[in-house]
């Protein structure tokens, strides 16, 4: 599957040197932010276009839709870019886990403050 990013969204993109945008995923539900992936042109396109998550694993070197093999989906309601065109949000609705440990977040443990 091979998608093509609107050159206006594409230009306002400021990728780091491997070319590719920290993408955060925030469930639409609850407010929980649920996971940070990586996103490249094409991911992105890819996400825009079907309503499914989609990121490029940097360790396999490929394209990996949320829930492919695990069934622990995202579909895609929102995607926003921030101000300085260098992270993305997905608003999603998930279902099952959105870690790869098998947790909903991947913030659910290691807090290293809190008030109380």
């Amino acid at each position: 599957m091979s998608s093509s990013l609107d050159p206006g969204i594409a230009a306002r993109l400021k990728r780091n040197e491997a070319g590719l945008v920290a993408a955060i995923a925030q469930e639409r539900a609850t407010g929980d932010v649920l996971m940070m992936a990586w996103m490249d042109d094409e991911a992105l396109a890819r996400t825009l276009a079907t309503r499914k998550a989609t990121y490029y694993s940097r360790s396999r070197q490929r394209y990996w839709v949320k829930g492919e093999t695990s069934g622990h989906t995202q579909y895609v309601h929102e995607v926003r870019l921030d101000c300085d065109g260098d992270a993305i949000l997905l608003i999603v609705d998930q279902q099952g886990a959105a870690c790869h440990t098998g947790t909903h977040t991947c913030w659910d443990g290691d807090i290293l403050l809190a008030d109380g």
